[in-house]
């Protein structure tokens, strides 16, 4: 084994190891699932969704889009393909209209379900003498049964999506590693990446358990999204070895749909969220800016 597969290697597992390590953090402590808390622990947690938020913005506008952007020009130069439609930005678009359409099916379904479960517990909570206007609030804030009030939040489905958009890009991102063929090249962006990653994966996995998405599952996407990078470094690894071209008008094609799919979800889903919440508006901002901020930092550095 030469010293450049080695290092390739190592690449793999301290990405696995460390991506795993940071990811559970957030999954494994109660206190980041604890919603009925102070109003001091709500608040915390709230800004460090906007923390989150700032970081998904910044990986948005500063990462997977120039990425797309970059790959899908350089393959359609190869194969001379002109054209005055502005296809890269319609295959984002793709990206978003299909995220948008499967959430609405997903959301009507389970509103037509939960439209009929609902009636039933109020009927017989008035026929025994209870009226349901005492406990309300808590039921509404702590209760999974009323899902009118969490479509609009961190719905499972839109959590997925986050999840699929992420371990994409990060298939992507390993596949970079895997193709180097200098050493130094490869410790260079390895470096970047396990930065980028860490912070990633810690904002991803604060959603998810902020979502209605179970502790257990949790810790599957954690561990699935983990594995995305090293996938991605063998697959590399796989290609240089065999010498094959990668299949590389596809790869941007399923850059460009992730990349719409993370649109959707950072400006429809992460900032509206916690910014219509109320309460400490311009502490939000404050806390949305600074996730950016350090993103766009690490971006400038790498």
């Amino acid at each position: 084994m030469d010293y450049l597969l080695e290092v390739k290697i190592g690449a793999l597992v301290g990405l696995l190891l460390l991506t795993l390590l940071v990811g559970f953090i957030p999954a494994r402590i109660k206190w980041f699932r604890d919603t009925n808390g102070t109003e001091t622990h709500r608040t915390f947690l709230s800004l460090i969704s906007c923390f989150a938020g700032g970081v998904f913005l910044a990986a948005c506008l500063l990462d997977i889009i120039p990425d797309y952007l970059s790959d899908i020009s350089a393959e359609l130069d190869v194969r001379k393909v002109e054209t005055s439609f502005p296809l890269a930005e319609f295959i984002m678009a793709a990206g978003f209209f299909m995220v948008l359409i499967l959430e609405r099916i997903v959301l009507n379904c389970r509103e037509m379900v939960a439209s009929q479960e609902e009636r039933a517990p109020l009927m017989a909570d008035n026929r025994n003498g209870h009226g349901h206007g005492h406990g309300t609030n808590h039921d509404l804030e702590g209760s999974g049964q009323h899902v009118h009030v969490d479509f609009q939040a961190h719905s499972p489905f839109r959590s997925f999506m986050l999840f699929l958009s992420l371990s994409l890009h990060s298939i992507f991102e390993g596949l970079a590693i895997g193709l180097q063929s200098t050493d130094s090249k490869v410790l260079e962006i390895c470096i970047a990446i396990l930065v980028h990653k860490t912070i990633i994966v810690f904002s991803l996995s604060v959603k998810l358990v902020q979502s209605s998405v179970r502790p257990l599952w949790v810790v599957a996407y954690i561990s699935v999204f983990a594995m995305m990078s090293p996938i991605g470094i063998a697959i590399g690894i796989s290609v240089m070895e065999a010498q094959l071209a990668a299949g590389a008008l596809i790869q941007a094609v399923l850059e460009g749909l992730a990349a719409g799919t993370f649109i959707y979800i950072t400006f429809l889903e992460i900032l509206p969220h916690e910014l219509n919440s109320p309460g400490k508006q311009l502490l939000k901002v404050l806390f949305i800016l600074l996730g950016f901020s350090i993103m766009a930092a690490l971006t400038f550095i790498g």
